[in-house]
């Protein structure tokens, strides 16, 4: 993993080398940011990431051979794992949903500007929600997730309290426990605390399905 001086190293996988190309261009470009590796199916991508160690992975999911949910399930199993971010396209919208409960870290548009997608990459090499609005928003009209599970675990926020609310409405807009603490005016442990519980309580696995999660509720406004 990289240091603190050091740029964010970036495996891409898509079986698209277009694709690929194109988005080595865009994050190259940043100064900080180098794609260290690529790869176009997901066996590949495994190796890829074992190799080169990256501290972000962008992942196409749908394929040949390996796809990418399943690379994801892989890497999820590695030890110090880097963060996932899945590539999606509007008509992914099950495959996304998917690929959260396996381990992604978050999930953006292919379609995403080079600028905003430069900016995604740093925010999810440290550690913190990456969900594309515009994404998110296709999700939940498109009803990729069955009701019964959206009605069970949207019925558990009743379970949280106003201020465990609060931070998770934080955690979808994709803020870092240390802006919650300075949005909340408590201290980042305090935070780091309250995200636990809300995880426990909504058993969600990460912060991006508690995320999503509270988009489904409405808790972002």
């Amino acid at each position: 993993m990289n240091g603190p001086e050091e740029p964010v190293r970036v495996v891409v996988v898509d079986d698209e080398p277009m694709v690929c190309a194109h988005l080595r261009t865009i994050l190259d470009s940043s100064g900080d940011i180098t794609v260290v590796g690529e790869a176009h199916d997901g066996a590949a991508g495994v190796e890829a990431v074992v190799r080169h160690r990256p501290d972000v992975v962008l992942m196409d999911l749908r394929m040949p051979e390996v796809d990418g949910i399943t690379a994801i399930e892989r890497i999820a199993q590695l030890a110090a794992p880097p963060y996932v971010v899945v590539l999606t396209t509007f008509d992914a919208d099950h495959y996304v949903l998917r690929a959260l409960d396996a381990g992604a870290s978050g999930f953006l548009l292919k379609s995403t500007p080079p600028r905003e997608l430069i900016g995604l990459v740093r925010v999810a090499a440290g550690g913190h929600t990456v969900m594309s609005r515009t994404a998110t928003s296709s999700l939940l009209t498109a009803g990729g997730r069955r009701r019964e599970e959206r009605d069970r675990r949207t019925a558990l926020l009743a379970e949280l309290t106003e201020r465990e609310r609060e931070v998770l409405a934080c955690v979808a807009r994709g803020m870092s426990n240390a802006e919650i603490a300075a949005a909340l005016f408590v201290g980042e442990a305090t935070v780091k605390g309250h995200v636990s519980r809300v995880l426990a309580k909504t058993q969600c696995a990460n912060r991006t399905q508690a995320g999503l999660l509270a988009y489904e509720a409405g808790l972002t406004g």
